[in-house]
């Protein structure tokens, strides 16, 4: 029996679809089948391109309401529909938090809770009048689910998502489904500026379980999924995307000194 995940004649937007994880999932939406808009402050280097077909850019401020609420107003008057919303945009420098003022700290919130909450808001507004209703769906992070020295904000902020995409599903059913999709550490052409040379890629890969990192194409895979009628009943729910997560250190630590098994007692 074979999965099919056939989006055509969908429209969906991503958000920051223009390079790294949201341009593997605009990609993916492609191949699907689906019409895709990316939107970011600044065009793509290159055209977000898969199955000989074009994503549609189109710029967009996502902190600035107004500017939001236009564009997916346009979106819908120009493609007719708005199936589905990605919320992908978002990100953060390393900084400790007393390193910098409260004021970055919240710059760091805005881009990665408030922003999708606004773009979440202005997409419900097309999506409550359609009769198949549409799909929303968060880009969380692990940074969401355990402590994130360096990027305290941001982890805050997506866990912060989680908890409003689950309140939203409540709240907006059955018309609109809101899932959460939890990417971890994702290969994309900024993997060097975070882990090094192939060898700090390979190095850091290893601590994960299924022993490398994602590829984006995989993190859009599991969107489109979650944007299909596959996915009809699933509202409300974190998809882990994560390779097994991160091994625990205090499993290392203890294989340190640890003393040889005895040998069994146990007769054949």
């Amino acid at each position: 029996m074979s999965l099919t995940l056939d989006l055509a004649g969908q429209v969906a937007v991503v958000t920051g679809g223009t390079r790294g994880v949201g341009a593997g999932i605009a990609r993916s939406f492609l191949t699907a089948g689906a019409d895709v808009v990316v939107c970011a402050r600044r065009p793509p280097d290159s055209p977000v391109t898969a199955a000989g077909r074009t994503a549609r850019f189109r710029p967009l401020d996502l902190r600035d309401p107004p500017s939001v609420r236009e564009f997916f107003t346009r979106v819908a008057a120009a493609h007719g529909r708005l199936d589905c919303l990605v919320n992908n945009a978002g990100g953060t420098p390393y900084r400790l938090l007393g390193a910098a003022g409260p004021e970055r700290h919240a710059r760091v919130l805005e881009l990665n809770l408030t922003a999708p909450m606004t773009a979440s808001l202005a997409a419900y507004e097309v999506m409550r009048g359609q009769p198949a209703g549409g799909s929303i769906i968060m880009i969380g992070s692990v940074s969401g689910t355990r402590p994130s020295p360096g990027t305290a904000a941001y982890g805050a902020a997506k866990a912060g998502l989680d908890s409003l995409a689950r309140t939203m599903a409540v709240e907006w059913a059955p018309q609109v489904r809101v899932n959460t999709l939890v990417p971890g550490m994702v290969r994309t052409e900024l993997t060097a500026l975070h882990y090094g040379d192939e060898a700090g890629v390979a190095a850091v890969g290893a601590t994960v379980p299924l022993g490398r990192l994602a590829e984006p194409a995989e993190i859009g895979d599991a969107a489109v999924f979650l944007a299909s009628d596959r996915a009809a009943y699933l509202t409300g729910a974190s998809l882990l995307v994560h390779g097994g997560g991160e091994r625990p250190a205090f499993l290392d630590a203890a294989t340190v000194n640890r003393p040889a098994a005895p040998p069994s007692t146990e007769e054949s």
